[in-house]
């Protein structure tokens, strides 16, 4: 029984540590993002040097505290680890909850209330049916039109 325990725990910390890419930034990258949400939630967006900018300070704006050096690391790390040219397109019939959330920008009732309806009515098959679901803004989706698959 204690050697099956020591093998999930040490299973559970490799999976954990194995999210984030290793390198220069890493830890400060951690220590950030973890403190309001989980991990797989803050490098689920994929972006810009830019984009990590702004995140970052939407999330300062929220009351994270750290310093200024600190957040530049944070910025660099994030753009080089998890860019925005390596996105797939998002298909919004096997799309989870944190996908939808970071890709389409949706609040967490939006992309719930969407994947109840998906699971209601099966899956989407046009523009014009996602833009009437419950949760979707049609105006994200317009200008992430060429990001999204069915």
């Amino acid at each position: 029984m204690n050697m099956r325990l020591a093998i999930l725990l040490v299973s559970l910390t490799l999976t954990l540590s194995a999210q984030l890419a290793e390198g220069p930034g890493m830890k400060e990258a951690e220590k950030n993002c973890k403190t309001c949400h989980e991990i797989e939630r803050s490098i689920s967006l994929r972006q810009d040097l830019s984009g990590w900018n702004n995140t970052i300070a939407k999330m300062v704006g929220f009351g994270m505290r750290s310093a200024e050096s600190d957040l530049a690391i944070v910025a660099d790390y994030l753009a080089k680890n998890y860019p925005a040219d390596a996105l797939t397109p998002l298909n919004v019939n096997t799309a989870t909850a944190v996908e939808l959330e970071s890709r389409l920008s949706m609040k967490r009732s939006q992309a719930a209330a969407f994947l109840a309806h998906r699971e209601k009515v099966g899956k989407i098959k046009t523009f014009a049916d996602l833009n009437k679901a419950p949760g979707i803004d049609p105006e994200k989706v317009e200008a992430k039109k060429t990001q999204i698959i069915f």
